[in-house]
């Protein structure tokens, strides 16, 4: 560093402004895998940057860097920086995003010495190993927290470690979580050795923060919605009775919260597997009415009459749906229910917290014209109410801001409108920025003057990044808005507690003796709590009815104590990681045929670790085409139970077409649950099954979870393609363009032969019409034609056709 600015060899001179903290933490970084936690808008990427210039140093020709962003706009914006300071090439800046072809992208890695990229791109790349990661020299993981469960950051870092001949990880963040279980996660899925952490109140940091005046705002809940709350709050009680009579609760007068409906709905579903009591059925369906009318209760006291409107719409929708469930069907009997419709559809009544919003935000811009403004809400019917009220006052220039996802009525934002909008925020087109919790972290939003929360979320960590979107180069403002007497005011106590433990976990961290002691498993009689990331936005739903209660995956932190203290400076040996070497040894010979919504399943992950490769394609019948003749149909068990009831995801219609493509076609329905999560009779699932097993002749695999499915999986293709010598063939593919194509896939349809003996047979007789008319003898001349392979032709050729009747 010299002067104002930060000097490198590999930097633009006079860009990149030098900062004491930078400095320091990029330093550290570089001398073991770290995560850096600072407080947003403190130049995390500059530290990233930093590290990124040493590693290219030092690493010499041919080496590489990858930086991962959790979106395309994110990944674009640090591209875009790199190119404008780093003093490389600028086609040697690549971007990978979804829209940059496959086989281009094999040819730019070659090329590129820093790669920015959507981390589901480079672990599907991974996954068809159109590259390895043996010369990356560091990989940036943005947003390090995300880095839990399934998310594509610890496939990535899993194979890095494994790869790279000299690993680096570099992981920051602005919010990692409230304890240290939740940052051990993080640290593992990483392969993290050190934890560097900055606050606001570091004397090095201090300089650069401006303060965020937070101010909590209480309003009243309106007349109509407290008589709608008691009409709702009425058939709850009704319910929770019929519970305490069932004798699945202990007190008719129990208030149960969402949490512990979950954990009676997951005690009656275990209940029902064992075969207990037939009444837990009639209680889990109950359980389900008190978790929708509770849901309703949440909305008319926190979002309003609208939203609870179009919830009710929703449900009723559900409720004439020939696979809506019972629990709706019922709820709509009650004249509770009816009653509260009525209200909620004859009121025009307008939350007190929309007024506000309205009233708050034109206060900001009167004061300063030029301000920015977001409005975070949990729930896109409310946002949709915001955006009409603020439209409705002069100065107020509102747009609202989304996810990609579509729903019912309601369709998503693509990415490139999404950026279109932003632009137009940032220019002052639009004044106030009406958002989900898409806009909590991922996407470059501009900063801004205040952020109003619509609601208290429970989340330390969306709390945290919603707050960042303000106080970056000016003081800024913080206003959450709080329903008086409702969920509101405890998710602003949760919020508060976290986020209080989080910056006491933050300081033992400062403390490195103490937080080694937390890291290593020192605190091993915690409980495991679920890290919470904030989603596109939440759902306007509860859980259903017949919805499977997570205990694991993306949303569950699992956390397995340490063995003990690591090495000061483990070798790849002792760390457990194997190189490049082991790595490619696993290549077996296996090739599994894929298709490409399949790709991002764990069952494909734990296919590659078995060795298997992959050719993934769009294939038209089956998931997963192991030979000329086996093709297996996966199902998870709510897959298969939706299918029974979604008239355009006919159950038996893909048997068939699998029946009609494939001689050894396959059913696999994975999970538990089969005959607890919807209230359909085990006998008439039983008879399904029955008849896709009797009545169409396909075998049913019933697996536990997607490593036994892979296990499955690459045991019958290793038995197929080593044993047997059979090669692929996705017999269900469109017809050939070239008339070889045509004629190979013809012959190869006919069962014992595939497409090798196809070719032979074809080259041998010169066309199709010869083969038909080719007698015993004359196929047995034929390379890889046996007597049986023979026969089976000839039977085809010769049968007198008699369809069944």
């Amino acid at each position: 560093m010299s002067g104002d600015f930060v000097s490198h060899p590999l930097l633009v001179p006079n860009t990149v402004s030098s900062r004491s903290y930078q400095e320091t933490l990029s330093q550290k970084a570089l001398e073991k895998s770290s995560l850096i936690v600072l407080p947003t808008g403190l130049g995390k990427t500059i530290i990233a940057l930093l590290v990124i210039l040493n590693r290219l140093q030092a690493g010499g020709p041919g080496a590489k860097v990858l930086m991962l962003s959790p979106t395309k706009p994110l990944v674009e914006q640090h591209a875009s920086f790199f190119r404008r300071v780093m003093a490389i090439d600028p086609e040697k800046i690549v971007v990978f995003t979804g829209s940059t072809p496959p086989d281009e992208r094999a040819e730019l890695w070659n090329q590129a010495t820093v790669i920015v990229s959507t981390p589901q791109v480079i672990e599907n790349d991974l996954l068809c190993r159109r590259f390895t990661l043996e010369d990356v020299a560091a990989v940036v993981f943005d947003e390090a927290h995300r880095a839990s469960g399934n998310y594509a950051y610890v496939y990535i870092a899993k194979r890095y470690m494994e790869q790279a001949k000299s690993p680096l990880v570099l992981g920051i963040t602005a919010s990692p979580g409230s304890t240290p279980e939740k940052i051990t996660e993080v640290r593992e899925n990483l392969s993290i050795e050190r934890v560097e952490v900055k606050t606001e109140n570091d004397p090095d940091v201090a300089p650069y923060i401006y303060d965020k005046d937070v101010e909590w705002i209480r309003v009243n809940v309106p007349d109509k919605a407290n008589e709608i709350r008691i009409l709702l709050e009425a058939i709850v009680e009704d319910r929770a009775k019929k519970l305490f009579e069932m004798g699945v609760i202990y007190s008719k007068n129990i208030v149960l919260n969402k949490k512990e409906l979950l954990l009676l709905q997951q005690r009656l579903q275990a209940s029902i597997a064992r075969g207990n009591s037939p009444e837990s059925y009639k209680a889990i369906s109950v359980v389900a009415e008190i978790m929708k009318v509770g849901h309703a209760v949440d909305l008319i006291q926190t979002q309003g009459v609208l939203p609870l409107r179009r919830y009710f719409d929703r449900m009723k929708e559900e409720a004439n749906t020939k696979g809506g469930s019972k629990a709706t069907r019922r709820l709509f009997e009650d004249a509770r229910l009816q009653h509260a419709m009525r209200v909620t559809n004859e009121t025009d009544e307008v939350n007190p917290k929309t007024e506000k919003v309205a009233e708050i935000v034109l206060e900001q811009l009167k004061e300063n014209p030029a301000s920015k403004v977001i409005v975070f809400t949990n729930f896109r019917d409310t946002a949709e109410v915001v955006v009409q009220r603020l439209a409705e006052v002069d100065g107020i220039k509102p747009v609202r801001f989304v996810g990609q996802a579509s729903k019912l009525n309601d369709k998503g934002l693509s990415q490139k409108k999404q950026v279109e909008i932003l632009d137009k925020f940032r220019a002052g087109e639009y004044n106030t920025l009406i958002a989900t919790s898409v806009a909590e972290e991922g996407l470059d939003i501009p900063s801004t003057d205040m952020v109003l929360f619509y609601e208290p979320v429970p989340s330390e960590i969306r709390s945290i990044q919603r707050r960042g979107r303000t106080g970056r180069n000016t003081v800024g403002r913080v206003v959450v808005l709080i329903s008086k007497g409702t969920r509101d005011e405890a998710a602003y106590r949760s919020s508060q507690s976290k986020e209080r433990k989080m910056y006491k976990t933050m300081q033992n961290m400062k403390d490195g003796e103490a937080m080694a002691g937390m890291l290593e498993g020192k605190q091993q009689a915690q409980q495991q709590q679920p890290l919470e990331f904030p989603a596109d936005e939440s759902v306007d739903e509860p859980p259903a009815e017949d919805a499977a209660v997570v205990t694991g995956g993306s949303n569950t932190v699992s956390l397995q104590p340490s063995s003990g203290p690591e090495p000061e400076s483990p070798s790849p040996a002792a760390a457990g990681q194997a190189k490049l070497e082991l790595f490619t040894s696993r290549d077996n010979g296996v090739t599994v045929l894929t298709d490409t919504r399949e790709m991002r399943s764990q069952v494909v992950k734990k296919l590659e670790e078995l060795g298997a490769k992959f050719d993934f394609r769009a294939l038209e019948v089956g998931d997963y085409v192991l030979s000329d003749r086996v093709c297996i149909e996966r199902k998870t068990t709510d897959d298969f139970l939706s299918t029974i009831f979604d008239a355009n995801r006919n159950m038996f219609e893909q048997i068939i077409n699998m029946k009609h493509e494939f001689l050894r076609p396959m059913l696999i329905i994975e999970g538990s649950g089969l005959y607890t999560k919807r209230r359909i009779s085990p006998a008439a699932i039983q008879g399904i099954i029955a008849s896709i097993t009797i009545d169409y002749g396909v075998p049913v695999l019933f697996t536990a979870d997607e490593a036994e499915t892979a296990s499955y999986i690459f045991s019958i293709a290793r038995r197929e393609q080593l044993d047997r010598k059979r090669s692929i063939h996705p017999h269900a593919t469109k017809a050939s363009q070239t008339l070889p194509e045509r004629q190979e896939y013809l012959v190869s349809a006919i069962s014992e032969v595939g497409p090798v003996i196809a070719k032979n047979l074809l080259r041998h007789f010169g066309s199709v019409k010869k083969i038909a008319d080719a007698s015993l003898e004359e196929l047995t001349e034929v390379e890889r034609v046996g007597p049986k392979t023979a026969a089976r032709i000839r039977e085809i050729m010769d049968a007198e056709y008699r369809p069944r009747e």
